[in-house]
């Protein structure tokens, strides 16, 4: 799916940080139940069925990881929780309210942020320019949407950057923009996609401590899709594997590496570490 064009012209803004904590969303109460909960989602197109009966569940505060070999409908599934796409059938529940179905600014506006495969900026603006685009999110007050970016770029140990332009920036600080802009929406859910796709081993590191950081000290709640599956087991308290649109097998990072149909249709006998 391509994405629209794009055309944003943001003032820059100094301001100081103020202390942040991880938000509630809003309108939105604290639930005993799941974070998140996909149940039996699907999402067909014609005879294609990319996502097929498909459920898992997202506690407050858990870094989860959904893996599978390309084209499984990973990503297809991410776009259905964060209303790139309506599911044909199924539910999807956000703080125990029915969310499958909404567009993409209302799935944002009570609370999940998301990322992309392709990380493309805004290369004629500044590093805080293009995180303020996120910091946006229900304000056009420009003091609010920098102090977020801010906050953001501070998260992800990027403020020495804000003023360079992001054409300048190599690719991990690319996917930590990426990043940056999404944390700038203030979500309380934070969908990974492949953000580590490309990164040498110790960069992986790098992002795998800063992903560590937002969870443990800021509360945001994670879901991730990874090939690197040497992120996935330092970051993933539990996994589910998606095969031709269904989920094949979930459980611990050990459990989901020594099941013989992961092995079979995913991970081979290729070393995980």
């Amino acid at each position: 799916m391509s994405e629209p064009s794009r055309t944003v012209s943001v003032a820059a803004v100094s301001v100081t940080v103020e202390a942040v904590s991880v938000r509630h969303p809003e309108g939105a109460s604290e639930s005993a139940g799941p974070l998140l909960e996909v149940d039996g989602a699907s999402k067909h197109f014609q005879a294609l069925r990319a996502v097929d009966n498909a459920s898992l569940i997202v506690g407050e505060g858990e870094i989860v990881a959904l893996i599978g070999p390309n084209g499984a409908g990973k990503t297809t599934l991410f776009n259905l929780i964060a209303g790139a796409l309506a599911p044909t059938a199924g539910h999807i529940r956000f703080l125990g309210s029915e969310i499958g179905g909404w567009r993409s600014d209302q799935v944002c506006a009570v609370g999940i942020g998301r990322t992309f495969q392709i990380v493309k900026p805004f290369a004629d603006m500044s590093v805080i320019e293009n995180v303020m685009v996120g910091g946006f999110r229900g304000t056009t007050d420009r003091r609010i949407a920098a102090r977020r970016a801010e906050a953001a770029l501070r998260m992800l140990d990027m403020w020495d950057q804000r003023a360079r332009p992001a054409s300048a920036l190599t690719l991990p600080d690319r996917k930590r923009l990426e990043v940056a802009r999404a944390l700038a929406t203030e979500p309380k859910l934070l969908l990974l996609d492949e953000v580590m796709a490309g990164l040498r081993p110790t960069e992986t590191d790098q992002m795998v401590a800063a992903f560590h950081r937002l969870n443990r000290e800021h509360g945001v709640t994670i879901l991730l899709i990874e090939h690197v599956m040497r992120a996935v087991m330092a970051l993933a308290q539990r996994v589910y594997v998606l095969h031709h649109g269904v989920i094949i097998s979930s459980g611990t990072p050990a459990q989901v590496t020594s099941d013989p149909k992961v092995l079979e249709s995913y991970l081979g006998t290729a070393e995980l570490h």
